[in-house]
């Protein structure tokens, strides 16, 4: 009899427990549907944002003449490789600047910039980042131990940090300027510091500021989330570079690796020489394999970056509606393709990542684990179930193992894989609010 009743309060317990999951679950899935309908009107700026960006797109592969023939790849040297041509005229245009370099081999977005600052940098010269900390695998090619840092190749570093709301502190700029300030480098993304991204008006206004008070300046963008995401790119704001990835906002989800530079003919002309040698420039390079899936990837970028913001700002709406501060909130415009949530807790941290892994369509039953990574100070949590390898263009997360415990979640092929995603991210963090 009495173990009857033991056992009968232990089913009750269970059964009390199951009702509480299904209470949970079901307020999260009418949240998911509350913010549906909010985010409506939110949503559709994104999308007017897409058609012009779509627009500009179309125009850039009509105006440059894309043939079935340029989707072929050039193998060897790539000596007149018509795909690399093409791939590198639309980029020029789709992008705003005079010229462009488009290739599989630049292995990263790290990889991109530091060619621009190495080409570009010489012993004595200057480089003024004007957004505060730069992205860790960037910081270290700066200021790194290697011989072949920035720092060790004497090249003097200064970093002007924003203002406490996250804006350009001209202030401080103006203070470590000097006149062998060669470079004024804008990073617009957040990379993993908690701040705000920096859209087109920012790049304006450090181009105007150059031209009144460092005429002699190169402004450079890390353009790295930010492709798509608003009207205008760096160089049509005023920037003289911008580079960034293709597997990143530009590649569609299709591009299977690569990076990019565009910018001024002249600045084009010296980085090429750095890409491949003195007197070789943009002539040679195959394109090997990669033409059809990096132009197509480029024509659906603005569609799938205007989807993956559509999500993302769904995850913010839901995400701060149980109590996580996050970063752009919901009413906020998003100014790159990145949502960092705080977590505040290492543990938490592993889990956010694990329950996005775990909604991935690749290696679902992957279980992200700590570890270090070439270019981080620190360990690094990654969540990452693509198609293409770390292909931050599709729905990843990731976030480095110290304070605050930020998750960064960036990309998406649709809001719908998001919202799909959703219901287990969110069971992680209602069971932690109610845990605390």
């Amino acid at each position: 009899m009495e173990r009857r009743q033991t056992s009968e309060r232990e089913d009750g317990r269970v059964q009390q427990a199951l009702d509480r999951r299904q209470a949970r679950d079901d307020a999260i899935e009418a949240l998911i549907k509350e913010g549906w309908e909010k985010l409506r009107p939110a949503w559709e700026r994104l999308y007017a944002i897409e058609t012009a960006n779509q627009r500009r797109v179309i125009e850039a592969f009509q105006q440059c003449g894309v043939r079935s023939f340029h989707l072929q790849s050039g193998t060897g040297y790539g000596y007149d490789d018509p795909a690399r041509e093409i791939t590198e005229a639309v980029y020029a245009s789709v992008f705003q600047g005079e010229a462009a370099i488009v290739r599989p081999q630049i292995a990263s977005g790290t990889h991109a910039l530091w060619i621009c600052l190495d080409a570009l940098l010489r012993d004595g010269d200057h480089l003024l980042m004007v957004s505060g900390p730069p992205y860790d695998t960037l910081r270290h090619a700066i200021t790194g131990p290697s011989p072949h840092s920035l720092r060790n190749k004497g090249v003097a570093y200064s970093e002007a940090p924003l203002t406490p709301d996250g804006r350009l502190d001209f202030d401080a700029i103006g203070r470590l300027v000097t006149p062998k300030t060669r470079i004024l480098f804008l990073q617009r993304s957040k990379g993993y510091m908690w701040r705000p991204g920096l859209g087109a008006e920012a790049v304006e206004a450090l181009a105007a500021w150059r031209d009144r008070h460092a005429p002699g300046a190169i402004v450079m963008v890390d353009n790295c989330y930010g492709e798509f995401v608003e009207e205008r790119e760096p160089c049509a704001a005023g920037a003289d570079l911008a580079a960034g990835s293709l597997i990143k906002n530009p590649g569609g989800t299709l591009a299977p690796a690569g990076g990019y530079i565009v910018g001024r003919g002249e600045l084009i002309e010296v980085i090429a020489e750095r890409v491949t040698a003195p007197g070789l420039g943009l002539h040679v390079g195959p394109t090997l394999g990669t033409a059809r899936s990096v132009l197509q990837g480029l024509f659906l970028a603005p569609h799938l970056v205007a989807e993956a913001l559509a999500g993302l700002l769904l995850a913010s709406y839901t995400m701060e509606a149980l109590g996580y501060e996050v970063t752009p909130r919901h009413v906020e415009p998003p100014r790159d393709s990145v949502l960092a949530v705080r977590l505040g807790d290492p543990e938490l941290l592993l889990a956010f990542c694990r329950s996005v892994q775990a909604a991935s369509p690749v290696d679902s039953d992957a279980r992200p684990e700590p570890g270090p990574l070439p270019g981080y100070e620190h360990q690094v949590v990654m969540a990452a179930g693509t198609f293409v390898q770390g292909a931050s263009s599709e729905f990843t997360a990731d976030g480095p193992v110290r304070p605050p415990f930020a998750a960064f979640l960036q990309g998406g092929i649709s809001r719908v894989q998001i919202s799909l995603a959703l219901p287990r991210i969110l069971r992680v963090l209602a069971a932690h609010r109610a845990e605390g």
